[in-house]
């Protein structure tokens, strides 16, 4: 008898840009996503657009070629749903509606051609996706177009597009830089929506905008090379910014390796623009998201309520159901905090929180790895894991609980200073908290469930007790005791064992 064949559940996105012709694959349609496959072949579809009105014949052939490999990945994947979407360049060509039925052909998939307001609209929610609480203006950098649109946490309002990007300037300025900034200030001095951004955040979405960062982070020996959620303070984006120029009018930015040779011409565009945004915004913080379109596209199609749900704490979940000995511990051992903060009376913000359960449901997560190793081997996954809705500060955070969990907290076992110096002395201090408690809960458990409910604290004056339910006495050691009056001590109390 035959099995029935299990539906794929994978989904992918096939996006077609005006610089590049991207697939990516996920692993599921879910509020969290996991990219299991991602790449992307650099056509320049747009790069003559907005002069000749065309689609170059050259661009047109390497994007058809990479859809016929495109959609070969997909079936060798057994990808279970394809979206297929097409941005700025072709919408704007003549011959657009020629390329994007040939595509078709290819792709065996409808491709919906986002007009300028609905691409704005997508980079917004996928910035809410991947971004918790955002507060601020959406700018996304193509290669034939910016979008700009205001968010505010999970509201999005109406957005403006304009021809400016990377390769739509590039190709409107003949290569001229003066011409370029005096189309780019003529087109941003008086867009609403950039008004409305004095003293908030400017998240900077596209491939462009990602290549500026990477710059900075590696120029700057920023500790994570991560490029989600990293942050530049609006003054420094601008110094850094006008510096990139400078550079490209020395002819300089051939020494750039880390960027390929097909996006490098671009960064003086992207650059051009970015000064100019922060001149007329005036946003206090730029942060560079590596949620924009398609991410959004697949968070719109999502029920209302799992768009509702917390997406770094939906990652934290799917880890902790993947490398957890036991998922359903960890949920236990987010009550046994909850019950900890409260009886000690640990002042404790909404944020606070939140980072505190998610480090709770990532506690057990290095069990497999060699005991001298666990510590450092969850801090680097952790800091560099690949999900969203966390800033960087957060992920140190985190990461820094469940590292001092595995490797204690004595001098000898200290964490890398340069992941420490990323948040500041109190919330490394309440890391050292919950990496302590941590200690205590999985000695006393063994990450099986059932234990920690049977354990309550107490507290007198300046002393806390822990108090095993009489069927959990012959769980108390010496060991256990040592532990607890550490993690007591650091609370600023004295610690003791309580047998019901």
């Amino acid at each position: 008898m035959k099995r029935p064949r299990k539906r794929a559940t994978s989904v992918a996105v096939i996006d077609i840009g005006s610089n590049s012709v991207r697939l990516v694959v996920y692993e599921t349609m879910a509020r969290s996503l996991v990219t299991i496959f991602n790449e992307k072949a650099l056509c320049g579809l747009g790069r003559e657009v907005q002069t000749t009105g065309l689609l170059a014949t050259d661009a047109v052939a390497k994007a058809l070629t990479a859809l016929r490999r495109f959609r070969a990945l997909c079936r060798i994947q057994k990808v279970g749903r394809v979206y297929a979407i097409a941005t700025a360049a072709c919408r704007d060509a003549s011959n657009g509606p020629d390329f994007i039925a040939r595509a078709e052909r290819i792709c065996g998939a409808r491709i919906q051609i986002l007009s300028g307001p609905r691409e704005a609209k997508l980079s917004a929610l996928g910035v809410v996706s991947g971004v918790h609480d955002p507060d601020g203006i959406v700018g996304d950098l193509g290669g034939g177009s910016l979008e700009l649109i205001d968010v505010h946490r999970n509201r999005v309002r109406s957005g403006v597009t304009l021809p400016l990007g990377s390769l739509a300037l590039q190709d409107l300025s003949d290569k001229s830089l003066k011409r370029a900034e005096r189309i780019v200030r003529d087109e941003l001095t008086d867009v609403a929506q950039l008004k409305a951004g004095r003293g908030r955040t400017f998240y900077a979405v596209g491939g462009t905008w990602r290549a500026l960062a990477r710059i900075h982070i590696i120029q700057s020996d920023y500790p994570l090379r991560v490029m989600h959620g990293y942050s530049i303070p609006a003054a420094e984006a601008l110094d850094f910014a006008q510096r990139l120029r400078r550079l490209a009018a020395a002819n300089m930015l051939a020494n750039i390796e880390m960027i390929s040779d097909a996006r490098r011409p671009l960064l003086t565009y992207a650059a051009l623009v970015l000064e100019h945004i922060i001149r007329v915004a005036k946003p206090k913080t730029i942060v560079f998201s590596t949620f924009g379109v398609r991410e959004g596209l697949l968070y719109e199609k999502l029920a209302p309520s799992e768009r509702a749900r917390d997406g770094f704490i939906c990652a934290a979940q799917t880890l902790n159901q993947l490398l957890s000995r036991s998922a359903r511990h960890a949920e236990e051992l987010v009550s046994w905090t909850d019950r900890l903060v409260r009886v000690v009376k640990l002042r404790e913000t909404v944020e606070e929180r939140r980072l505190r359960h998610a480090a709770c449901l990532l506690s057990d997560i290095g069990w497999r790895v060699h005991p001298d190793h666990r510590g450092e081997e969850t801090l680097s996954l952790i800091t560099n894991g690949n999900f969203g809705s966390i800033s960087h500060q957060g992920r140190a955070f985190v990461a820094l609980s469940v590292f001092y969990r595995y490797a204690g907290l004595s001098e000898e076992n200290e964490p890398p200073a340069r992941i420490r110096e990323l948040v500041p002395p109190a919330m490394d201090e309440r890391a050292r908290i919950l990496g302590a408690a941590f200690r205590v809960a999985h000695l006393i458990s063994a990450a099986r469930t059932g234990v920690l409910p049977a354990t309550h604290f107490r507290s007198h004056g300046r002393k806390l007790m822990l108090v095993f339910e009489h069927r959990m006495v012959d769980l108390v050691a010496d060991r256990v005791g040592s532990r607890f009056k550490q993690l007591a001590r650091l609370i600023g109390r004295s610690g003791s064992i309580v047998r019901r």
